[in-house]
């Protein structure tokens, strides 16, 4: 069988393409494709409908595939994908709650050089922060979340990224919005290209459940 596949980053500029047509056989796992594809062991990990997969998930030619390189970097969550400078007045205004003693704000800023340049898989990179966000905010009782992480060119000292989190004491706040920024750099798909270079990282963690419940 056929079976699309989407690229992003690095894969994608190596390629010259953002989408591949693989043949698999049929069935097909997803160590098939990794195989199919011919790349180096542990150089990305796969998606199947926008959730990381591990090496016996089975896949078909409807599902939607990606390939992810290392990545650079609901109720009471605002998660979102942005295009254009972000509003860290809105994202604090959206913490805001009559429970909270504390509001903490953490802003990921280009440094050093003119821009930086980020991509990411929007469709699976949105409820990926999301489910980030829902479960830091059960884990340090959070009042609420508000994130935003932009893509495109982001000029010197301008936010890529923006975590707002409340809290009722201080401590609660600082542990969550620290927990929040390790995590979405480690799990999230975005990346970061810096003068024409795509920024080496790790491999997202496949553990991240979309479930928020």
């Amino acid at each position: 069988m056929e079976v699309s596949v989407r690229l992003f980053a690095g894969l994608k500029e190596r390629a010259g393409t953002d989408r591949v047509r693989v043949e698999l056989p049929d069935p097909a796992t997803v160590a098939d494709l990794l195989r199919a594809m011919d790349l180096p062991p542990r150089s990305c990990v796969v998606a199947v409908n926008r959730e990381y997969a591990f090496a016996d998930r089975g896949i078909g030619p409807e599902d939607e595939l990606a390939l992810i390189p290392p990545v650079s970097g609901g109720a009471g969550a605002h998660v979102a994908v942005v295009t254009g400078p972000i509003d860290t007045a809105a994202l604090m205004a959206a913490v805001r709650d009559p429970r909270a003693g504390a509001v903490v704000v953490f802003e990921g800023v280009t440094r050093e050089v003119d821009a930086l340049e980020y991509e990411a898989y929007a469709e699976m990179a949105e409820p990926v922060m999301r489910a980030i966000a829902m479960q830091e905010l059960t884990r340090h009782g959070l009042c609420a979340v508000a994130v935003e992480h932009r893509v495109g060119t982001v000029a010197l000292s301008e936010a890529s990224i923006v975590i707002a989190v409340s809290a009722p004491h201080r401590a609660e706040a600082f542990a969550g919005g620290r927990a929040l920024i390790d995590r979405i750099k480690d799990e999230a798909p975005v990346w970061k290209r810096e003068e024409g270079v795509w920024v080496e990282g790790t491999l997202p963690h496949q553990t991240v459940s979309h479930d928020t419940s």
